[in-house]
């Protein structure tokens, strides 16, 4: 009976590993779970209980050694398609990331850093108060739970096989990558312009006026304009950040199409 026990754990636990991959791919690129301040050992865990659950669920997965060249190319497509779901959404934060950057750098602002939670990195306070905006819209909209809620559907969709990757999709989400980018430029637009605007006021001032100290005067002045254009839009930035968030999920439904396929 021994035999028949080690041999039953050896498949259980080679259904178990298949989805698993996945998912904790997923957790490791996505915003929110993927995040410096989200332990390594958290993520470790909230994978194998995602696992446990989803499992059941699942259809029918084949019997493959992880360490044979079938094995070692399924490993790699669980893992590319759970980086490819986590980064789609991960662009929409980081489209706000650019977005107050470059709101920052127009402003005079931009000499102001913050770290950003996401990624550890340094970022400018408008860049930082767009990211935690945006964090908060994602979980109102129970982001996360679609996000998972997806996941599960590219296991019905898209199932565990040896079959390889698609280059269509790499060049779907590089197409997405630079529609999300353009979007975080035109929310930026307005605000921009108004510096721009005021920018201009300023050199005619100088211009006409030589003894004016345009560093001491130019700056307050055009941190308030934008500060004061920020909050008028942010409406519209809230908006916008949902209508985002919903491309990105609607993106991620296509992807894992099978007629598209990952």
């Amino acid at each position: 009976m021994q035999p028949l026990g080690i041999e039953l754990a050896g498949q259980w636990l080679n259904s178990f590993l298949w989805p698993f991959l996945r998912i904790g791919a997923l957790l490791l690129a996505a915003p929110i779970f993927g995040a410096r301040s989200f332990s390594v050992q958290s993520r470790i865990l909230l994978s194998i209980a995602l696992t446990w659950l989803m499992l059941p669920l699942l259809p029918a997965i084949p019997v493959v050694s992880p360490l044979d060249p079938p094995g070692m190319l399924m490993a790699l497509q669980q893992v590319g398609i759970g980086v490819a779901m986590g980064f789609i959404m991960h662009l929409v934060f980081g489209a706000t990331v650019l977005m107050g950057q470059t709101l920052g750098m127009s402003m005079g602002l931009g000499f102001a850093q913050a770290v950003d939670p996401q990624n550890g990195t340094q970022v400018p306070v408008v860049s930082q108060f767009f990211l935690i905006v945006a964090t908060l819209v994602f979980l109102s909209m129970n982001g996360h739970i679609v996000l998972i809620s997806i996941l599960l559907d590219s296991f019905q969709t898209y199932p565990i096989t040896a079959v390889g990757y698609a280059v269509e999709s790499t060049q779907l989400i590089a197409m997405w990558a630079s529609r999300m980018f353009a979007s975080a430029l035109l929310m930026a637009l307005p605000v921009m312009t108004a510096v721009l605007l005021v920018n201009l006021s300023l050199g005619v001032i100088t211009r006409s006026a030589p003894q004016l100290n345009i560093f001491a005067v130019g700056f307050p002045i055009a941190i308030m304009v934008g500060l004061v254009m920020l909050m008028l839009a942010l409406p519209v930035f809230l908006e916008q950040l949902v209508s985002l968030f919903e491309e990105a999920f609607e993106f991620l439904r296509i992807l894992t199409n099978p007629g598209t396929g990952i």
